[in-house]
């Protein structure tokens, strides 16, 4: 006979803890399925460097950063470029989450004991710039213990549900097929899997060694999106980005395959925006890989000089950190499979942080003195990893073993050595005059202003021709995919649509797989902070209302 519950859950990401202690505070029982073992619970967001987009918080007023709900709506608007009947839902969401992380994040984050860094990052703040998107003041506030920190919360109640029969967490247990009786989904169905010892990311054993059936009045879908798929994401890549890139590196385990979504549409689920994704182009290759092809995210300050294959400076607004689909668009569109930073050690040591929860242990550790270390000389340890042992890496010191060591690892024969010195000299030109009107250099300086940045995210201008801020560093760059931006359309209570805009009776979606809501809260573009953010607030929707 199958098992039964008020409420299942097929995930373990961040989006499904939520729903399932949320249902729990209503008095439901609660079962969550999950394909791999206990190790991989809280998902993708266990990875996550933890940031969140606030509007107005404590933090950002107390660096007397001004923002308001109205110029984040400005700011999403502009971004997400919403121009489909199918956005109807995503245009709700978004002026849901925007109220949400307005009025209701922060206190709801203190009442569960997580704490935010004081300092407020700048994370896509091309929308200063001309044609850019993105952020107009900083926004993203960085969880003190990272993706593990937000995740720890959730992961506590759950076990204290579990002690008492309220929750049960089935792990190896991979979702085939949705149960579906008169149009109504009640349950789900698939394969118990062998156990499996791998770590956390790794691929794992797909042997069955029986069969599962759990029977529940709500079914909720909260298993992410296609980023680990590379295949499914080139066949989906739309014709506005250019050519879906041959050289990728995967931001998200293989598992990260969008089974779900496919699940749900079986169950009568409409999918929208399948088009929308939010791919990174400052993607370099882990030098101590977890899953195949794993790659890191570098999150740069302003100053790096940015350079295509051939070695052309990249046009305005795409600069680092500014605006990522622009730079992506901008890559393909010139058939860049790899493009490159070019800086000096000063620029390295204060600029480049490392997405992820473990390229970050002292944010992750909630380590004050190892925290204090970022303000000393040398990179931090991660990022001095990268440059001893990354595969992307060239440190040289003079230009020509720069150039040399750029031709090498390029390996298309692509580089023109003197296009690169010239963009090297334009920059440095730009930097060096305090009037000049350089895009690049305006927003290095205006950076500047901001205390946060000052502090910890841009370095002191200098030319990159300077030989007191030397060795020279050139970083090869590839595509790195993350997150997909469509999804399973939901209304405001996390249910699940169907192609004639009803509510498939007992179905929802949460997270990634609901395109973070509505099937495509970010329209187009993402503001940063908003995936995390997004798994609490669908899970949270989802969870009062199963």
């Amino acid at each position: 006979m199958a098992a039964a519950e008020d409420v299942v859950v097929i995930g373990a990401g961040l989006a499904g803890l939520v729903t399932a202690c949320e249902a729990l505070d209503r008095g439901r029982t609660v079962r969550i399925v999950e394909q791999e073992g206990p190790r991989s619970i809280g998902g993708q967001a266990f990875w996550s460097f933890g940031g969140l987009l606030l509007v107005d918080s404590p933090e950002q007023r107390r660096l007397d950063i001004h923002d308001s709900l109205e110029l984040a709506r400005d700011d999403w608007a502009r971004s997400a470029g919403f121009d489909r009947a199918e956005d109807a839902w995503g245009r709700r969401w978004a002026e849901a989450y925007l109220e949400f992380a307005y009025r209701d994040l922060s206190p709801w984050l203190r009442s569960l004991g997580v704490r935010l860094f004081p300092v407020v990052g700048h994370a896509e703040r091309g929308a200063r710039t001309p044609g850019g998107h993105g952020n107009t003041v900083p926004r993203f506030h960085i969880v003190w213990g990272t993706g593990p920190g937000v995740v720890a919360p959730f992961t506590r109640r759950l076990r204290d549900a579990g002690a008492d029969g309220r929750a049960r967490l089935s792990f190896r247990h991979r979702a085939t097929r949705l149960l579906v009786e008169d149009g109504r989904v009640v349950g789900v169905a698939g394969d118990r899997l062998a156990d499996d010892l791998t770590v956390r990311g790794e691929p794992s054993s797909r042997e069955a060694i029986g069969a599962f059936e759990v029977r529940a009045e709500s079914v909720v879908v909260a298993t992410g999106g296609i980023g680990g798929e590379l295949e499914r994401v080139r066949a989906l890549w739309p014709a506005r980005l250019g050519a879906a890139p041959r050289q990728a590196v995967r931001g998200v385990p293989l598992h990260v395959d969008g089974s779900g979504l496919r699940l749900a549409v079986d169950a009568g689920a409409r999918l929208v925006n399948e088009d929308r994704m939010w791919h990174y182009t400052e993607g370099i290759a882990n030098w101590d890989p977890i899953w195949p092809d794993h790659g890191i995210r570098i999150l740069p300050g302003p100053s790096s000089l940015w350079l295509d294959h051939r070695g052309h400076r990249l046009p305005s607004p795409n600069y680092p950190g500014f605006d990522t689909l622009a730079t992506l668009e901008h890559l393909r569109s010139v058939g860049a499979e790899h493009s490159w930073f070019v800086l000096t050690q000063s620029i390295v040591e204060k600029e480049f942080t490392l997405s992820g929860s473990e390229q970050n242990p002292d944010l992750t550790g909630r380590s004050i003195p190892r925290l204090l270390q970022r303000v000393l000389p040398g990179a931090p340890a991660p990022v001095q990893a990268f440059l001893d042992h990354g595969e992307d890496f060239v440190v040289a010191g003079s230009l020509t073993e720069l150039l040399d060591g750029m031709e090498r690892l390029g390996g298309d024969g692509a580089l023109d050595r003197a296009a690169v010195v010239a963009a090297i000299e334009e920059r440095d030109a730009a930097v060096a005059d305090p009037a000049s009107h350089d895009p690049q250099a305006v927003e290095i300086r205006r950076a500047r202003e901001y205390v946060g940045d000052r502090l910890v995210r841009t370095a002191a201008p200098h030319r990159i021709l300077d030989e007191r801020h030397w060795p020279l560093i050139a970083v090869r760059l590839r595509t790195l995919t993350r997150k997909t931006l469509g999804g399973i359309q939901t209304d405001l209570d996390s249910r699940a649509l169907g192609a004639d805009g009803a509510p498939v009776p007992g179905l929802f979606a949460v997270g990634e797989a609901a395109g973070f809501g509505g099937g495509g809260v970010h329209g187009y573009r993402a503001l940063e902070g908003t995936f995390l953010g997004g798994c609490l607030h669908t899970g949270l929707r989802a969870g009062r209302a199963v």
